[in-house]
């Protein structure tokens, strides 16, 4: 089960490591898609962000004037967040399965969270719970049918299109989904799904990528916006809060808390 041990340790290894190769790669496909993706919220909503990472998205939408509160588990990041940010961010140190919200918000921003966690549908309805009813939900996890992911396969470098990679497991990767999976995911944790989305047509491993350009990334990128999201190495799905009576909400929220446990 993911503890604080656990995120710090991942931090160390990924996020504050120097010897990484494919951090500028990766976060410049971030940077990339950190526009679309905010370009979905309503202007002006309250969100959480759970995860700090490399803090791309937390810039963006600070730079976006978002009402934005961070979520983050790992004591690294949440000191690197408050030393890049100062006083102005909200920072919440919890693990992501036991945070009790002090407000609700228009939306949260669950971006490479899934794939990381013990128990997915249960730490939904979790979330669920963190928006107003209406509210937004917004997830991204990597997709097993990425067309990198076909070629492998194809390749024989791996024998399933959901098995994962040396790289999947230094970044704490416990599973990959698909549309249909993570749709299924959405809907068993009591969210309805409006939207789907993807990013970065990703043809090769990031070892074999390592050369490209920025200008290159972003022109794959461009190309990406105008694919079907089941080609593209991230997918997405948009998925909104029913509308709950009161005595219907407490149930929800006492049946969550259990499955939590």
């Amino acid at each position: 089960m993911l503890t604080t041990e656990k995120l710090d340790d991942l931090a160390r290894r990924y996020y504050l490591a120097d010897d990484v190769i494919d951090h500028r790669l990766e976060n410049r496909m971030q940077i990339d898609s950190a526009a679309r993706l905010i370009s979905r919220l309503e202007p002006g909503s309250s969100v959480l962000e759970l995860g700090y990472g490399d803090g791309l998205l937390t810039n963006a939408l600070r730079e976006a004037g978002f009402d934005a509160d961070l979520l983050e588990g790992s004591p690294l990041l949440c000191a690197r967040a408050a030393a890049m940010h100062g006083p102005d961010l909200r920072i919440h140190h919890a693990l992501f399965e036991q945070f009790r919200p002090t407000r609700l918000y228009d939306a949260v921003l669950a971006l490479h969270v899934l794939e990381h966690v013990d128990q997915p549908v249960p730490l939904l309805q979790h979330i669920a719970q963190w928006v107003r009813p209406g509210g937004v939900v917004m997830l991204v996890v990597p997709n097993r049918s990425s067309i990198h992911r076909r070629i492998a396969l194809q390749m024989g470098l791996i024998t399933a299109l959901d098995e994962l990679s040396p790289r999947d497991h230094l970044v704490g990767h416990q599973r990959v989904y698909d549309l249909a999976a993570l749709t299924r995911d959405v809907i068993a944790a009591g969210l309805d799904p409006q939207s789907k989305f993807g990013s970065f047509l990703k043809v090769l491993p990031n070892s074999m990528m390592l050369s490209y350009s920025n200008d290159l990334l972003k022109a794959i990128d461009a190309v990406s916006a105008e694919l079907p999201p089941e080609l593209l190495a991230n997918i997405g799905v948009t998925a909104r809060r029913p509308e709950l009576s009161t005595e219907n909400q407490s149930i929800s929220i006492e049946k969550t808390h259990e499955k939590l446990q």
